[in-house]
């Protein structure tokens, strides 16, 4: 794809770098992880943090490389060409998801202790918001972390926490207050080697079968005081802005997911004979595709419009939010529209395109679902 514009000599070397760990190193265990239903992360991810990919645009101080947001979806953008979903996303929630708040928010103790080892790889982080009865709706969180002397004692419960049966740490949202409104929440580091941590069951899903997703349980839990990130207090804000990071993450995944799909298809459609001719001469299909094309293609820009605006400092919220709604939605038409395509193939578990129909999705329901997204939207625009 015409990317040139945005990227220099620079970006594709890394681009290349990427892409050559991509092809040689993950996309032949693809397979054998999914049967498994379990990437071995702390031997993948010390691979890629000797290599720079985990930190890449964070302080060379704590073990980053200190680059800018166009190396960041780079990064993404050749993991997204990973042939699975489950491994991408496992790698965003170590770079995109678990860490940008301790970076942004976490004192010079957990940047050191937790941040720097998880950019190396030596650590593999998860994020732990989402509860039982608390998805989409952040503010009814249950779990709780009271303060007793120096320590914050944690109860409650976890699920679909990604990386969770692997995780040395999560980043983890608990109330630290009973009275209502935003200013009743705390974000943690949590050590999961601490005695009162459990990890009540592995959850099946129906893609991303590759990435362990655990529910996990809190039973008297002292956090040492000095895992607090940032303030008490602040913890419901801060973890609003680390979702920046999370959504954005979906774009690169997305648009580079789609237009692989795209193109298999076309492979596929011009090989299989209906009636005399290759499907690919049929009108109707065609015509589909390249409106697919086009939504992709607009997508992908408005992920670099997102990229040029965090590069001047903006706000992003709307933006990111509109790209999130859009791709999730795109995913699941192309995936679901592809897969038609293929006829009876396309059900076939050893079809890449049956994995893409099940691993897309997740990506309109996690991080945010799109109807969380389209009430952001609403918001920016004050109604």
């Amino acid at each position: 794809m015409g990317s040139q514009m945005y990227f220099n000599k620079e970006h594709e070397l890394v681009r290349k770098a990427v892409r050559d760990f991509v092809k040689k190193e993950i996309n032949p265990h693809v397979d054998e992880w999914e049967e498994k239903g379990m990437i071995p992360l702390h031997e993948l991810f010390k691979k890629m943090g000797d290599l720079g990919f985990l930190g890449i645009r964070y302080d060379e101080k704590y073990g980053g490389e200190g680059l800018d947001y166009w190396y960041e979806t780079i990064v993404l953008e050749e993991c997204a060409r990973i042939k699975c979903g489950g491994v991408p996303m496992a790698i965003a929630v170590q770079s995109n998801m678990a860490t940008p708040v301790i970076a942004e928010f976490g004192s010079e103790y957990l940047k050191e202790t937790y941040l720097k080892p998880a950019l190396k790889g030596e650590m593999v982080a998860a994020i732990a918001v989402t509860e039982p009865d608390a998805g989409s709706d952040v503010a009814a969180l249950q779990t709780t972390a009271i303060k007793k002397g120096d320590h914050y004692i944690l109860n409650g419960s976890k699920t679909f926490i990604t990386n969770g049966l692997q995780a040395d740490f999560l980043t983890l949202l608990a109330r630290t207050d009973q009275a209502p409104g935003y200013q009743s929440f705390s974000l943690f580091v949590v050590p999961t080697n601490l005695p009162g941590y459990q990890v009540s069951k592995k959850l099946d899903k129906i893609g991303m079968r590759s990435s362990d997703t655990a529910e996990l349980y809190f039973d008297n839990l002292e956090i040492p005081e000095k895992n607090l990130i940032g303030i008490e207090g602040e913890g419901f804000i801060h973890q609003m802005q680390q979702f920046q990071h999370e959504r954005f993450a979906v774009l690169p995944l997305s648009y580079i997911s789609i237009n692989e799909m795209i193109f298999e298809t076309i492979d596929y459609l011009k090989g299989r004979i209906v009636f005399g001719k290759p499907l690919i001469k049929k009108q109707v299909l065609r015509h589909r595709l390249a409106h697919w094309l086009a939504q992709t293609e607009s997508l992908q820009q408005l992920a670099y419009h997102i990229v040029r605006m965090k590069m001047e400092g903006q706000d992003v919220t709307r933006q990111i939010s509109m790209g999130k709604l859009l791709g999730g939605d795109l995913l699941n038409e192309v995936s679901s529209g592809c897969l038609q395509m293929y006829g009876g193939m396309g059900l076939m578990n050893e079809m890449r395109i049956s994995r893409l129909f099940r691993d897309s999705r997740l990506l309109s329901i996690g991080g945010g679902a799109s109807e969380v997204m389209s009430e952001i939207i609403t918001k920016t625009y004050g109604f």
